[in-house]
């Protein structure tokens, strides 16, 4: 499905405008004016689509042919006179910042009086409140206001409504030279009241005051905090007057995590107070539903960014670029808007990275939690740890009990007399925990990443829990291990004969799990499992990590998955050249700490060389050749053997060659093990019958004969792809309200 403008346009948002120099590829390149109409006026809104608009207000923008004078123009909203509203812009366009939408859909009329000039605009408004395009609202929903503390140590108090909203407000903290810390700032004593202010120099060169302005508000049922360098002696900052400490450059953080992230509005963000980034100039933006753990839905997270973005448009001014930053379910979000949604974030840094949470992250935390029960329960006898680790794939044995933890999202039923292993029905709010659904409580609440999503997935209709893009079917466990003599015959048929599945309450069952069709199709078609050939394409990728592999307790963040996003970039793309890893660094702004720091000053360098460009290139054609000469993968000896600390660049592989792949060797998981690619992306494998080429030891008649007993069906052929035979469906996707590209 292609992305349309379509005339039933949606959404009315606090616009912005601050004309900062955009190139065509810019970060609100889905905000850009089409051609110039015979009647010489081109009207569109500034800080989001025209039908996406929220809260009853919107910036506009009208550009005029040369021969127009924008004192002649005249608008009018839904009927009513607004040209009183309008501001000229340096480029001789002229804006308005229009606060009277009303719900549903607008109409905007610009006319030239004594002439046949005339264009209008069709914008549909929602409620701030939501949802746009992430289906109906969640419930139960749980308001957290009340424990939100706000950066001066209060906290922001109790919620209005059942939207969890709250009157938006504003709050100054500074950075004391003396106690290297932020404190509550009363701006009625003035910037002068204290000596201890520390002094910052932005990226642009600006000497100011450390004093940090910081709203938070509700959009979305969420919470959401911007922060950005201002001293409250200047002009108060809005689109037209640009604060002196911002650096024009917005930074959208974001939390990590996902067990128990549902049902709630969440009491913190992904942090606006970064110490090394205000410095720098940026400003900071983040929301409470942008922290997986409080919120582990990606569409809902990309519903949030939309809002959220346009809020600070509509208040700051149009960013020169937007950076999305977070690890682990951090990266997540930032892969997936960037590529669903394009245009909303400009680039993106992650680490600790995955493609997504719906395949790789997943169906190697349900891998984990079947081998982790056939070891323990199943036949616990016949597998050495050694067996167990290479049949997982894994770099540390102790993978296999965590990352079975770790399937918890996964499983709806809490009972405290089961192992930590086996557990599930994870809840972070008190109120939950008598609602959780139970066998005697089949109307309960399902704390499942399913149920969470199920606006995407849709419902079992016998059920009416919601369907699973979840697939074991035809997966050969321990293939790898096998052909390589690390495990036996008789070793690899009895584990796939007793390995079984689940069933939709993530209990074991003698038979594998197959995937609900709708689910899978939803998955791969709406960009839940991640494409990477939209807007990923164009945007710049910075992707580092501290190394966990070997952890003893093990650890679900392996490097194997960030190679699934190169291999899945690769895919669509050709290449991968936008795609930059960095291992084993030191994460910070400091001296003792500065690769973190590095890391953002090379993408400030790349997106302010992709904005410098308009020689009318192909978006990723002009992403790769603003790209700077010495930003390629690298990996650092930290001197542990002590010796003096090395950086090393060069191409990291998944074969682990190098000097890097010596100290950082990438495993594989039990899905990969089994045979399934790199980019670990199939929900449900093509089927072919038991072959007894893909083995490197003979089979005996009667053990292929046990095979094909185990596999009726087949086994997996994964050279074939996803045996639904869909595809991404493209960007932009709604799941309504909003019918503009509404899921087919």
């Amino acid at each position: 499905m292609k992305t349309e403008r379509c005339c039933s346009l949606s959404a009315a948002i606090l616009a912005m405008v601050v004309l900062v120099a955009c190139s065509p590829e810019s970060a609100i390149d889905e905000f850009a004016m089409s051609e110039t109409p015979v009647s010489g006026i081109v009207l569109d809104t500034v800080s989001t689509k025209p039908w996406l608009v929220t809260g009853g207000e919107v910036l506009v923008e009208a550009s005029l042919a040369s021969d127009l004078d924008p004192a002649s123009l005249r608008l009018q909203l839904n009927g009513e006179n607004i040209t009183n509203g309008f501001r000229r812009t340096e480029q001789g366009n002229v804006q308005a910042f229009i606060t009277t939408l009303r719900e549903g859909d607008n109409t905007l009329l610009a006319t030239v009086p004594g002439s046949e000039r005339r264009e209008s605009l069709e914008m549909t408004n929602y409620p701030v409140s939501g949802p746009i395009i992430s289906g109906p609202h969640e419930t139960p929903f749980y308001c957290q206001t009340n424990e939100f503390e706000l950066v001066t140590g209060d906290t922001l108090g109790e919620s209005e409504n059942a939207d969890c909203s709250v009157e938006t407000r504003v709050d100054y903290v500074y950075f004391s030279a003396q106690d290297n810390e932020f404190k509550a700032f009363n701006a009625s004593l003035g910037a002068e009241a204290d000596q201890n202010i520390a002094e910052v120099t932005t990226l642009d060169g600006r000497t100011v005051p450390f004093i940090v302005r910081v709203e938070t508000g509700t959009v979305n049922r969420a919470i959401y905090e911007i922060a950005m360098l201002h001293n409250p002696a200047e002009p108060s900052p809005d689109p037209w007057t640009r604060s002196s400490g911002w650096n024009g450059k917005l930074v959208y953080t974001h939390g990590g995590g996902c067990r128990s992230g549902w049902y709630q509005q969440g009491d913190r963000t992904g942090g606006v107070l970064r110490e090394g980034l205000l410095e720098m100039g940026f400003a900071l933006t983040s929301a409470s539903l942008n922290v997986f753990g409080q919120n582990c839905n990606d569409l809902l997270a990309s519903e949030t960014h939309l809002m959220v973005k346009e809020r600070f448009i509509e208040h700051y001014g149009v960013p020169t670029y937007t950076i999305a930053t977070g690890s682990s379910g951090g990266s997540y979000q930032s892969h997936q808007t960037a590529d669903n949604y394009p245009g909303v974030f400009d680039g993106i840094i992650v680490a600790s990275s995955f493609p997504d949470v719906t395949s790789a992250t997943i169906f190697t935390l349900a891998d984990a939690r079947l081998l982790h029960h056939y070891f323990t329960q199943v036949d616990p006898d016949s597998f050495d740890e050694e067996q167990q680790l290479a049949v997982s794939g894994f770099g540390s044995w102790g993978s296999i009990p965590n990352l079975s933890g770790g399937a918890a999202r996964l499983d709806p039923l809490f009972d405290e007399d089961v192992s930590l292993e086996e557990q599930g029905g994870e809840v972070s709010i008190d109120e939950l925990e008598s609602l959780r659904y139970s066998p005697t409580d089949p109307d309960g609440v399902r704390a499942t990443v399913y149920d969470h999503t199920v606006n995407v997935y849709g419902r079992d209709p016998v059920t009416g829990f919601a369907n699973r893009p979840l697939d074991n079917v035809g997966v050969q466990y321990g293939l790898a291990a096998l052909n390589e003599g690390r495990i036996s015959k008789a070793q690899f048929i009895e584990l796939n004969r007793g390995i079984g599945g689940f069933d939709r309450d993530m209990n074991h069952v003698d038979q594998r799990h197959r995937a609900d069709a709708l689910a899978a199709r939803r998955a791969i078609e709406s960009g839940r499992i991640l494409y990477g050939g939209a807007g990923l394409a164009a945007t710049p990728v910075i992707d580092y990590r501290t190394y966990t592999d070997h952890r003893e307790g093990g650890d679900i963040h392996m490097i194997v998955h960030q190679f699934s996003t190169r291999q899945r970039l690769i895919e669509a793309n050709g290449n991968a050249d936008n795609h930059v890893m960095n291992v084993g660094g030191r994460w910070g702004f400091t001296e003792e700490a500065p690769d973190l720091g590095n890391l953002f000053r090379q993408m400030d360098r790349w997106l302010t060389s992709m904005h410098s460009r308009s020689d009318g290139r192909p978006a990723r054609d002009a992403m790769l050749a603003a790209k700077p000469e010495g930003l390629v993968d690298n990996c650092w000896d930290d001197g542990a053997r002590g010796e003096t600390r090395e950086n090393m660049t060069q191409q990291l592989d998944p074969d682990g060659s190098g000097r890097c792949g010596e100290l950082f060797p990438v495993y594989s998981t039990p899905r990969q093990i089994a045979g399934a690619p790199l980019a670990n992306n199939i929900v449900s494998c093509s089927l072919k019958s038991v072959d007894p080429s893909d083995y490197a030891v003979s089979l005996s008649d009667q053990e292929l004969a046990s095979l094909q007993e185990i596999f009726p069906d087949g086994v997996c052929d994964w050279t074939q792809g996803d045996s639904h035979g869909t595809r991404h469906q493209g960007s932009w996707l709604s799941f309504g309200p909003s019918p503009v590209n509404l899921i087919q």
